[in-house]
């Protein structure tokens, strides 16, 4: 039965909703120079879900997706679950042992491969139906396909998607997405980085990521448009941010130096906003894109929570600060979007800390846009939600004006001598010196004093400063026993999604 008041919240009718108001505007625009418009892009997602169901496939299914940023994978994002399907993004920097751990895991029956990844996957999986290639005959595949309506879900909370976490520390979990959480977390994206229709999204941050923070369906929602980019190439995003006008785009820190970089000092010709995730920006990196015209917003989320769930919002009283302190205070995580309910940082009994800006705690979030669990894990599922909260593994500290900062994860804490050290601060220490680009700080075992800090430090190109030098830059900063024992430069070894495996640097510490 149908009701006047209870219609499923999906993402998909966003897409049903921009073609009705602009279906022949263009939609998405490829570092191609395709230019395609909204009504051929729902035409091309309708034409999967059709193929999709002549497989066979319906409710719970998954479809792994292999592909870089570009129309195919941003399709899928409507033509999957518009077939009934949950979608499985894949990471697309990965191992062929990976790539079979994930298709094991994901139960995947369709596996859609860019030509350039094909090779990657070398396993075939007892569920898989058919594979198919991104370049070897698929566009007349989809050409021919009988389109069929993406439907709307019976129930909102059917999956939509799988993301795998990257699992630094243990092996990758499954966690599930349904429609009502992703058409509430694009929403608060739309809002919280002010999307509207004069509105064009750069693709720097990948689509498998959280489903690109949901950029995938807000973009769409807000009757914006998609510039893709099949790759971060910084001298191509900075030509693409003049020639189409980019007014937004997201990533990692490291995609913030290199638009610097590759920009040579020149302003853009309009205001651009970029939402960085992952560690703060420095100081030095904030001001740098204020000089190229790029506004920086800090945010925080995890894949536990669709994305971003906390922003650090400017406040009026901040613009007086001398850029230093500014910058300290835009690289805090700030106070929770729109669409999420409550973020609290608590003790382990769940009782709030004092908003103090010192007193750690656990951050802990409970919202519609939390994961609906863990595919095939209902332990791991019950542990992250113990208490009736996502359970972040943050440590943080609550400022009086109630921003909040994440100081740590749980098991990066340091504990030399009794006391606590946040490798984060000492970190945001580093990142403050002109020379550094990243840092890592890890405890190494120390006989007197149980764990020391030991710092991992990648300096700027051109850029040179000795151990000697950051260790007196950090003992003005900082207390000293928070001062690393031992600076070392190196690059940084990362996971595929830019995160630094703290873990392998901690066995070159010992």
């Amino acid at each position: 039965m149908e009701f006047a008041n209870d219609v499923p919240l999906s993402p998909l009718s966003f897409l049903r909703r921009t073609v009705d108001l602009d279906g022949d505007g263009i939609g998405v625009v490829t570092d191609a120079g395709e230019r395609m418009s909204w009504a051929r892009l729902a035409d091309r997602a309708e034409r999967l879900a059709g193929r999709l169901r002549e497989l066979g496939l319906g409710e719970g299914d998954r479809v792994a997706v292999l592909a870089p940023n570009g129309v195919p994978l941003l399709e899928a994002h409507y033509g999957v679950p518009g077939a009934g399907c949950a979608l499985a993004a894949l990471n697309t920097r990965l191992s062929p042992d990976e790539y079979a751990q994930l298709l094991r895991l994901s139960g995947a029956k369709v596996l859609i491969v860019d030509e350039s990844l094909a090779a990657q996957v070398v396993e075939r999986t007892p569920e898989l139906r058919a594979v198919l290639v991104i370049g070897d005959g698929y566009e007349e595949w989809l050409r021919t396909a009988d389109p069929v309506p993406l439907r709307l879900p019976g129930d909102e909370r059917q999956p939509l998607a799988v993301n795998f976490t990257s699992g630094t520390t243990a092996g990758p979990k499954g966690v599930v997405y349904t429609h009502r959480g992703a058409y509430l977390n694009a929403l608060g994206q739309v809002v919280s980085t002010g999307l509207q229709a004069s509105s064009r999204y750069l693709w720097t941050l990948p689509m498998f990521h959280c489903n690109g923070w949901c950029y995938t369906w807000a973009v769409t929602a807000a009757g914006a448009r998609h510039v893709t980019l099949r790759k971060v190439d910084a001298a191509r995003a900075c030509e693409l941010i003049e020639q189409e006008g980019v007014t937004h785009l997201s990533g990692a820190p490291v995609v913030l130096d290199m638009l610097v970089q590759a920009s040579g000092g020149a302003r853009f010709g309009q205001r651009v906003r970029f939402a960085v995730g992952g560690a703060p920006p420095s100081p030095a990196a904030i001001a740098a894109l204020a000089g190229i015209g790029i506004e920086v917003t800090h945010l925080y989320g995890m894949t536990e929570t669709y994305g971003p769930s906390l922003m650090c919002l400017p406040r009026p009283e901040w613009q007086d600060l001398e850029p230093g302190k500014r910058a300290k205070m835009l690289a805090r995580q700030g106070v929770r979007t729109v669409n999420v309910e409550s973020a609290r940082v608590v003790t382990p009994e769940l009782a709030d800390v004092p908003a103090d800006g010192e007193t750690l705690g656990e951050l802990v979030i409970r919202s519609n846009t939390v994961m609906a669990g863990y595919l095939g894990d209902p332990a791991a599922t019950e542990a992250a939600f113990a208490g009736g909260w996502l359970h972040t593994g943050d440590v943080a500290v609550r400022h009086p004006d109630g921003y909040v900062e994440v100081r740590d994860r749980l098991k990066d804490v340091i504990i030399s001598g009794g006391e606590n050290i946040a490798s984060i601060e000492v970190e945001n220490a580093l990142l403050g010196h002109e020379a550094v680009a990243e840092a890592a700080v890890v405890a190494k075992a120390d006989p007197r004093w149980g764990e020391v800090p030991v710092a991992f430090v990648r300096l700027r190109d051109g850029a040179e400063v000795s151990d000697v030098d950051l260790t007196g830059w950090l003992r003005e900063r900082l207390a000293h026993f928070k001062v690393p024992r031992d600076i070392r430069f190196a690059e940084l070894p990362k996971t595929s999604t830019g995160k630094i495996r703290k873990a392998e640097l901690r066995k070159l510490a010992q």
